[in-house]
């Protein structure tokens, strides 16, 4: 690979990677997608379980330019959310740079470009990309997290990563293990359920549990109604369903499931049927995980149990850290944006991130569109100065 002069270089080709690819498109600006998978939107295709559905209704779940038809489910699946990812990136005539992994990327004070060094990870050949632009859409979940909990090698049987589950069938009898309550593992256990096997999951922080339907009413209501009211209309339609959910081990916070998620970034668990499995007793709640002694498995009550399997739901992080230079003002330790929303998506000297405020598909939507038309805003006056 040669040194290649391009106006925006796009890094990852997730779906915020793509929304702003296709927004840059619009505006007839040239780029890059550089991607180090070899596919695109590798988290769906690769990392994600077989009865995965969107949490939130389609109309929260599109991109920019491209709504889905009006015979798309209310909540698309798995499969429906790759084929329109597909169909995006066929319409917008797309072209990511496969297994083409970002080994830096630095801002040249001098000649006021970014300068990105790339690797080719087919040919082994190093390349750079000279650039005005630098967007990094690398996503939320680039990189597993995977605690390490005392002794977990001497367990007899199979310790994985909730990226590499994708059904319960060869559980079929076994004694199950789900660490980690957020939505992946409440959904994994309720699979695993499904699927025969003697299910177990680690509740270990307060946490909402929430109908999708419900959180689906009252979204719109946003724009209308301060997110206090909507707390208490949500919990309220929530109890009526639900009940006392603490009777089963899952404490709710204080404080509402829309302020958590605005003021803190904790999610909500949107139940897709776990909950009634949790109450009938066929999903066991147990607390924190303390050690591991072969099959035996201690927890932090005192109480132990012995399981065939482990699941390690305890989600993933942005890695952009370890190849970004010179952006400690926009990206926190985790990786993720640490500017206040709206304008959290804008750095100095051409840098902007895409999908890093944790707000969604709809939340990196907006990025996409605010990147592109800033990148367009700014061409614009570049050029109008040159005339000048």
């Amino acid at each position: 690979m040669e040194k290649e002069k391009i106006e925006v270089v796009i890094v990852g080709a997730g779906i915020a990677g793509l929304a702003t690819a296709a927004c840059l498109t619009m505006h007839a600006i040239p780029h890059v997608i550089l991607e180090r998978e070899d596919c695109i939107a590798s988290l769906w295709h690769k990392r994600s379980y077989d009865r995965l559905h969107l949490h939130l209704a389609k109309n929260f779940c599109q991109l920019p330019h491209f709504p889905h038809p009006p015979s798309t489910q209310t909540f698309m699946s798995k499969n429906h959310f790759i084929n329109y990812i597909d169909n995006y990136v066929d319409h917008f005539k797309l072209q990511p740079r496969l297994r083409c992994e970002v080994e830096s990327a630095s801002f040249d004070e001098e000649d006021e470009k970014w300068r990105v060094a790339v690797q080719d990870l087919e040919t082994g050949e190093i390349g750079e990309y000279v650039a005005s632009f630098v967007v990094f859409a690398t996503g939320e979940n680039d990189q597993m997290v995977v605690p390490e909990f005392q002794d977990m090698e001497t367990l007899p049987g199979e310790v994985i990563h909730s990226s590499s589950y994708r059904n319960g069938s060869k559980y079929k009898g076994k004694d199950v293990l789900v660490v980690g309550c957020g939505n992946s593992g409440m959904e994994i256990a309720l699979d695993l359920s499904d699927s025969g096997a003697k299910t177990s999951i680690v509740v270990r922080n307060k946490l909402h549990v929430v109908s999708r339907e419900f959180l689906s009413w009252v979204m719109p209501l946003r724009k209308f109604l301060p997110i206090y009211i909507l707390d208490v209309l949500l919990l309220f339609l929530c109890y009526l369903k639900y009940g006392d959910t603490s009777k089963y081990g899952i404490q709710r916070p204080k404080q509402g499931p829309l302020h958590l998620k605005e003021t803190a970034e904790i999610y909500p668990v949107i139940d897709v049927g776990t909950y009634q499995k949790i109450k009938s007793g066929d999903i066991e709640v147990l607390p924190s995980l303390v050690s591991i002694k072969g099959n035996n498995v201690v927890f932090n009550n005192g109480i132990s149990r012995q399981f065939d399997a482990i699941i390690l739901a305890t989600g993933n992080k942005s890695s952009v850290k370890e190849w970004l230079k010179g952006a400690d003002y926009l990206i926190g330790e985790d990786g993720m944006s640490k500017q206040k929303y709206p304008n959290h998506w804008k750095g100095r000297h051409g840098l902007y991130c895409a999908g890093l405020a944790r707000k969604g598909i709809y939340g990196l939507a907006d990025d996409a569109l605010s990147i592109a038309d800033d990148i367009s805003d700014l061409l614009k006056s570049h050029d109008a100065k040159k005339l000048n």
